[in-house]
This record gives structure tokens, sequence and C-alpha cells, in this order.
């Protein structure tokens, strides 16, 4: 995401000047590819931008990046604006948030739910968060590099509707895994079950994105069964906080931990067929 994200603004005319990548190579490919530096250091990133994005995996390496005592991006960060991208919890958002602030810098969530396709063409989809003000210096940008946007409210808001996002996009993935099983299981035909699906209150946005993968056994990773996992996670920590119980939520998670488990876990989330077609997996 976050090279097609840099290729993007290359194309949009902004001058991208470094990036950085746990793996090297990967930065190293993609710096000459742009024309830029590949950093070593986090906070060489910050010396060379103005605006810095980071997309991450999860809160730890969230943390990582902006708390490491060593070296992290917060480090001369005085007057630079940082938009974090990744689905993290909305406690890590409000954190690097306030962190921000304390080092004379801003801070913005824009959480994606978009591919990697979407990002390459400047079509995300994209939720924010944090000062309105600081939001509005950096809109051209993000408009360059999204097809809708909607700016929530302050620092975690974004975050907690990402998790709503995911959450329910993951339950409805596990049922259409669950309905076209049950549909195998009884010999019926699944071209006409999707087709009838997609006429029907069964009809959902995984039906369109994953059917045919589900039937296929095409689960080429474009998010992933483990993300999934951790998504539903964040979702069930928010519920808790709140007092609120989620039941499917639950039962969700619970098939992509399985996964994970049985070593699915680097699977497209339509992998979680795997589990519930007749025969598949013992």
């Amino acid at each position: 995401m976050g090279a097609n994200m840099a290729r993007r603004l290359k194309d949009c005319g902004y001058h991208v000047t470094a990036v950085l990548d746990l793996n090297a190579q990967a930065a190293a490919d993609l710096a000459s590819e742009l024309g830029c530096k590949a950093c070593n250091k986090l906070a060489d990133v910050t010396a060379s931008a103005d605006v810095i994005f980071s997309v991450v995996t999860n809160d730890a390496a969230m943390r990582a990046i902006y708390f490491n005592a060593g070296d992290n991006l917060l480090v001369g960060a005085q007057g630079k604006i940082f938009i974090n991208c990744a689905t993290l919890s909305p406690a890590i958002f409000r954190e690097v948030h306030a962190a921000a602030k304390k080092a004379g810098a801003d801070s913005l969530e824009a959480c994606m739910a978009s591919s990697i396709s979407h990002a390459r063409e400047g079509k995300l989809y994209l939720m924010l968060a944090g000062d309105e003000p600081v939001y509005d210096r950096v809109k051209a940008m993000i408009e360059q590099m999204s097809v809708n946007r909607r700016f929530i409210g302050e620092a975690g808001r974004a975050a907690e509707v990402k998790a709503l996002v995911n959450m329910v996009m993951n339950i409805n993935t596990a049922g259409l895994a669950e309905g076209l099983g049950l549909a195998a299981a009884l010999g019926h035909d699944l071209g006409m079950i999707r087709e009838i699906f997609s006429q029907t209150g069964a009809n959902s946005r995984v039906l369109e994105t994953d059917a045919a993968d589900m039937v296929a056994r095409e689960h080429d990773c474009w998010f992933s069964a483990e993300h999934a996992a951790k998504d539903s996670g964040i979702a069930a920590g928010i519920a808790q906080e709140v007092g609120l119980a989620l039941p499917l939520n639950t039962a969700t998670k619970a098939q992509y931990d399985k996964m994970a488990t049985l070593g699915l876990g680097s699977l497209d989330k339509s992998g979680i067929a795997e589990l519930t077609f007749k025969g598949r997996h013992a």
C-alpha cells in the first residue's frame, strides 16, 4: 500500500524525498524507481520530508516508529505533518497525536478501506481524523490519492469507524463462506446460488469481491486472514471498553484465528472458505 501511495504522489507531481521499510531491499528498489533516498533511520525520513506517511502492521509497529528510544519519526519533527494510514486501535492514534503535538508537529489518521490497486490509481476511500485545520492543509494531496473521503472528527474517531467497517466486512465474508459451503454440500450449482444471492437479501459487497475466489479456491492475498483476525480483535477491544457483547464478531475472529493456527493466515480473507467447504481442510 505504501509503495503504491508513493508512486501515485510521484505521478501527481509531488516530490517524494525518502522511503523506509523493514524490507531494506524493497525500499531500495522503490527509491531507485522514484528517484529518492532509501533511509535506514526513521529520523532521516522526518528530516527529508514535510509530510510523512506511515503504513504499518499493528499497534506495536506504530509504537516502534514513534516511540523507539533510539530512533523514531518524532526526532526533529517540529513543523512536520504525519499521516498514518494503517488499521490500528483508536488508542494508539490518540497516543501518537498527543506525542506529535508535544514535539511541535501534527498527526492525522487516514484509515484506508481500499485495495493495493486503488492506492496506485488514486482511488482510495479514506476515513480521516485529527485536527481539521491540519486536514485542510493537506486536503489537496489527500484528494489526489482518494476517490472518496470523509473527515470524521478528533483523533481516534476514524480508527473507530474503520474497525466497524472491517468487523462487518469480516462477518459478511465468514457468512458468505458458510452459505456457499452449505450450498456446495447440498449439491447446488454455485453459479446459480451466487446469482440468487445477488438478487436477494443475501447480497453484499463481499459477494462481488470474494465469492468467485471462494468457489475456485483462488486466495491470492489482497487482505490477509491474519489482518482480518487483527481487525476483528480491534473491534472486540473497542466493544469491551464500552461494555458491549458482539457474538458474531467473536465467532468470526475465532474462524480467522483458526486459519492462522492451521497455517492459512497468509491467504486472502476469502480463504475462510477453506474451513467451511466440505472436504477442503481437515
